[in-house]
């Protein structure tokens, strides 16, 4: 009868009399101090499968007996303070400038970059490693000028736990993207860095602007994208981000933007190519245009390039560019999916 005037809460302990004898025996309360003691080793091992449980949702990746712990860390979630301070270097660049141009589109352009290496078939390049800032990289035609944007956030590492390389370049577009008005991007930190570029993959696997023709440029923008594992609205989700930004002449060759509110982001490029008449360009600043091909507006203040203009010359293309410029929800939603996943691409 005294086993019953015991009573074990979820949380909690406690001897109750009992309830044939009305008495608190002795052994009641040392059936109580066994039973005390197996529901604290019972909440040790529940509390062990909870950590286990938040490690392993924090940090997908295997576990092994020798736990890594230093990986584990860098898969926690950063405070506000980071996400403040690229804003603050957004700002005070964006004062100095004082031309409405920021680094907000390089600072997309470089988390594009330093993840679109990757390749499904292999599993090698992406943004782990953080290998952008090594050569041969670094070097490579298409990144030239994101080292600005590299000299600009190395300083913020230091200040939050020797962030990697990897996280820093990338989480950077995030907060670039939606500071500029865009959709939320879903992101995990726990990118580990190389220490040099002797795991860099092939130049060429970031997309060229021009192959030539409309059939060769759509053809190797569906190399590029489906290598990475995309299929076309996917890839025409993601070129949307040209919204941001402008075309450097002493970086890529081109030159100009394809917004007037390039620090803005929106469905603007998709609208614009289907309402605005675009033409070769064939002069600058008055005199010869002696760059690429490019196309520009009636006025000569916007442009195109090829790769953009053959997402209207596509037909299968074509159907998503006027789908998003219809709709900038779903172009939001689409483009936070397929960012995030080319963010993701090649983590551990």
């Amino acid at each position: 009868a005294c086993r019953e005037g015991i009573f074990l809460g979820h949380f909690y302990h406690t001897v109750v009399t009992c309830r044939d004898c009305n008495t608190s025996s002795d052994q009641n309360r040392k059936m109580a101090t066994t039973a005390s003691t197996k529901l604290q080793r019972l909440y040790q091992i529940q509390l062990a499968f909870i950590v286990a449980f938040i490690a392993v949702s924090l940090a997908p990746y295997p576990m092994t007996i020798a736990f890594n712990i230093k990986t584990f860390i860098q898969h926690r979630v950063y405070p506000p303070s980071l996400r403040r301070d690229i804003i603050n270097i957004i700002n005070t660049d964006m004062d100095q400038r004082s031309d409405g141009t920021s680094l907000i589109g390089t600072f997309v352009r470089l988390a594009w970059h330093a993840s679109g290496t990757y390749s499904a078939h292999d599993n090698s390049g992406g943004s782990n490693g953080g290998r952008i800032r090594h050569a041969p990289e670094k070097s490579w035609g298409a990144n030239a000028g994101l080292d600005i944007a590299m000299d600009h956030l190395d300083s913020l590492r230091e200040k939050h736990n020797n962030l990697s390389y990897g996280d820093l370049y990338t989480y950077a577009g995030v907060v670039a993207v939606e500071y500029a008005g865009g959709p939320k991007i879903p992101y995990r930190f726990g990118r580990v860095d190389d220490e040099d570029g002797s795991n860099s993959p092939p130049d060429g696997r970031l997309p060229d602007a021009d192959k030539g023709s409309v059939k060769k440029t759509s053809a190797h923008m569906r190399d590029v994208f489906y290598r990475m594992g995309f299929d076309d609205r996917e890839m025409v989700a993601l070129i949307g981000a040209h919204t941001l930004g402008r075309c450097h002449i002493d970086r890529s060759g081109y030159w100009g933007p394809w917004n007037k509110a390039e620090n803005k982001f929106n469905n603007a490029l998709y609208k614009f190519l289907l309402d605005k008449e675009w033409t070769v360009k064939k002069k600058h600043e008055g005199k010869k245009w002696k760059g690429p091909l490019q196309y520009e507006n009636e006025t000569g203040e916007l442009m195109m390039l090829p790769s953009c203009m053959a997402m209207i010359q596509d037909e299968k293309m074509k159907e998503y560019v006027e789908m998003y410029a219809a709709d900038q929800e779903l172009f939001y939603r689409d483009f936070s999916a397929a960012f995030g996943k080319l963010l993701d691409l090649g983590m551990p």
